[in-house]
């Protein structure tokens, strides 16, 4: 079976080099027939240059240059769409992952997993990333249902059919796991080890994670109510359009007491705060109801039929034997 190892470049020349040498000699050594796919992400110093050695060096590299810096989830996407190989690794630049765990997640996907995803047992980060990657990782598992020790690891492995069936944009490449175990693709995790950055510098800092709890909401919504959107958007609006008839019903019932029966004193409704809370919930479950409505008919009219289902196994008769 071939493997691809894809890797996103953004300014990362000094380590390409090295990063290279160790993967042909974990391939030499495993006998893993190998591809390496490199994408400059519009790189601003020596790294496409550098690629281009290593293509001209080793028939088994390849390079893919962005005109501009595009992201980590569009350099990945390109890298699957471009290989050829039977796995797909994922693996970043900058030497923290190291290529010598790849023949640990090959044996893992032997074993009958679809992806194996990296877990660095001893991270050599900052606290500030180390901790509230914590929490990030707790709150993924508690709301996807796949609970992993480390959703943010690089490093990560699954066979071609995996890359065939997600869809990753934004920065959605962390939740390659989640995405797959939506899909009935079977997960599974191992402890790696990590190394010190060597060369440049981080290009994640507090944003990230903002961006990342951001991410988790559209993740767990489309892996839960991607095709379902009005069980949602519906049960939102439901709540809110029932809290608000009931209040209103309830102003209703008092106005009739003051005004009608002159069971209460009378005072002026308008002047109860009830009642633009009333109102306000029942514009917004209306609301709610309407884009529930939307996104089905969204849904319907540009989903694909393979989007509701995964196929594991095709199983024929060969009426010519």
């Amino acid at each position: 079976m071939t493997l691809s190892i894809i890797i996103p470049v953004f300014n990362e020349a000094e380590s390409l080099v090295e990063l290279h040498s160790q993967i042909v000699r974990v391939a030499s050594e495993q006998s893993i027939d190998l591809e390496v796919i490199f994408i400059d992400d519009g790189s601003r110093d020596e790294s496409w240059k550098e690629i281009q050695k290593l293509v001209a060096f080793d028939s088994r590299v390849r390079g893919l240059r962005f005109r501009r810096n595009f992201g980590k989830a569009a350099a990945l996407t390109a890298g699957m769409t471009a290989a050829n190989g039977d796995m797909i690794c994922m693996l970043d630049a900058d030497l923290q992952d190291d290529p010598a765990e790849i023949p640990r997640f090959t044996a893992k996907l032997n074993e009958g997993f679809d992806v194996v995803n990296g877990w660095k047992l001893r991270r050599l980060d900052p606290w500030h990333k180390v901790y509230p990657s914590k929490v990030f990782n707790w709150l993924v598992g508690r709301l996807t249902g796949l609970k992993l020790h480390d959703h943010n690891c690089g490093m990560k492995m699954f066979k071609a059919e995996v890359g065939k069936e997600i869809r990753i944009y934004g920065e959605l490449h962390r939740f390659i796991p989640v995405l797959a175990h939506a899909r009935g693709f079977r997960v599974a995790e191992i402890g790696i080890n990590h190394r010190a950055r060597q060369h440049g510098q981080s290009k994640y800092g507090v944003r990230r994670f903002l961006r990342g709890f951001l991410d988790l909401m559209t993740v767990a919504f489309l892996t839960g109510y991607g095709q379902r959107p009005q069980h949602i958007l519906g049960a939102i609006g439901l709540i809110a359009f029932g809290l608000g008839i009931s209040e209103l019903c309830y102003l209703t019932l008092i106005w009739l007491m003051m005004n009608v029966f002159n069971v209460w004193p009378h005072e002026p409704i308008g002047n109860r705060p009830l009642l633009a809370y009333s109102i306000a919930l029942t514009i917004l479950g209306s609301q709610a109801i309407s884009l529930g409505l939307l996104a089905e008919l969204i849904v319907h009219y540009t989903s694909r039929p393979s989007d509701t289902y995964s196929v594991s196994e095709v199983a024929i008769r060969n009426e010519d034997q």
